[in-house]
């Protein structure tokens, strides 16, 4: 009789000569190193085999092809619309990461040197204005019959040069100086909140606004930019669908929604992987600003092939269509999307 393994996987017993487990599938020996832990979670999350790149050259090439052919059934050639987007979206946000680290830095210098500016009048600017008033009233009174301005009038001129003539007062640097005051001796959130201008009638929202607007003025700015980069993942994810149903609206009987989302899925894997090339290319050479602009205009391109091929509509369909969905998904979604990122950042500053 042979001699037998048992699995730990499911704890089967089989024959010994076998690597793998004929019931489960995992290997019989246990060769657990930290590359094999690597590749296993890699090879699981994204999948990297031949379907990777069977799937790139299709979706850089050929625009909605690749869509075109996973609709139709042929979906185990190609990687999935999804596991393909969370790649290139990972990949891209990684790469991205290093131009926000470094324009986070340069924003919170900024911040820094303008909370260190003290505000300061121009006080010469009033007085040379008031020479100025103070010429017109006399040309006026000279001729008080033509220009028709009766004494009453002179008058509230005089009050207004008056008004000019002192040294206006205002300037937010009494209270400024009050909650710096404050944060040196270590006072507590209520009390840099009062001297703020909050009161308990508030409300809730306007309370966790005014705490985060302490919280951005303690730390100076630093880091604004860093929760902001944090929370655009997630809204380019929730931007998905609503492209997807702007395409539903233009296509309402070609396609069902799912179809859409398949579509949109590869698209914007599309963009995130021209993107990266982008930020790649910056790093090597300056890319002159005309040339980004000539690939910025080519997604309207690569948009109305990909209208074309994966719609089977006409050209002249696919190009009015395609803009048209551009045009309301750039002035409505994204700026409606950049809205809920900044109100989202603040709150969770």
């Amino acid at each position: 009789m042979s001699a037998t393994n048992q699995c730990k996987n499911c704890e089967k017993s089989f024959d010994q000569s076998f690597d793998y487990c004929p019931y489960c599938g995992q290997e019989s020996a246990d060769k657990l190193t930290f590359g094999v832990l690597f590749s296993i979670t890699i090879s699981n999350y994204f999948s990297i085999d031949a379907r990777f790149f069977r799937s790139f050259i299709p979706l850089m090439t050929k625009p909605g092809i690749l869509a075109r052919r996973f609709v139709d059934g042929k979906r185990l050639s190609y990687l999935h619309p999804a596991q393909f987007y969370l790649f290139i979206s990972v990949v891209f946000f990684f790469a991205f990461s290093f131009s926000v680290r470094k324009a986070n830095d340069n924003l919170t210098q900024t911040f820094k040197k303008g909370f260190d500016k003290e505000v300061v009048l121009d006080s010469l600017q009033f007085k040379k204005d008031s020479i100025n008033l103070e010429k017109a009233k006399e040309v006026i009174k000279q001729n008080p019959v033509l220009a028709k301005i009766s004494e009453e009038d002179l008058n509230v001129i005089d009050s207004v040069i008056a008004a000019e003539q002192k040294t206006p007062n205002v300037s937010f640097s009494f209270k400024r100086k009050e909650l710096d005051s404050l944060i040196k001796i270590g006072a507590s959130k209520e009390e840099k909140l009062k001297i703020m201008g909050l009161t308990e009638d508030h409300s809730a929202i306007t309370k966790k606004f005014f705490g985060q607007i302490l919280k951005f003025y303690e730390q100076k700015g630093g880091g604004i930019l860093n929760t902001l980069y944090d929370t655009i993942p997630i809204t380019m994810f929730l931007m998905l669908p609503l492209f997807a149903f702007i395409l539903k609206i233009f296509y309402w009987r070609r396609c069902t929604f799912a179809h859409h989302m398949v579509f949109s899925f590869y698209f914007f894997t599309f963009l995130f992987t021209t993107f990266c090339i982008l930020i790649l290319a910056n790093a090597l050479i300056d890319i002159p600003n005309w040339l980004e602009v000539i690939i910025y205009l080519s997604f309207i391109i690569y948009l109305v092939i990909a209208f074309r091929n994966f719609y089977r509509s006409s050209w002249l369909s696919a190009f009015v269509k395609a803009n048209l969905v551009s045009f309301i998904y750039m002035m409505f979604i994204v700026p409606i999307a950049f809205l809920g990122v900044m109100m989202v950042s603040i709150f969770l500053y």
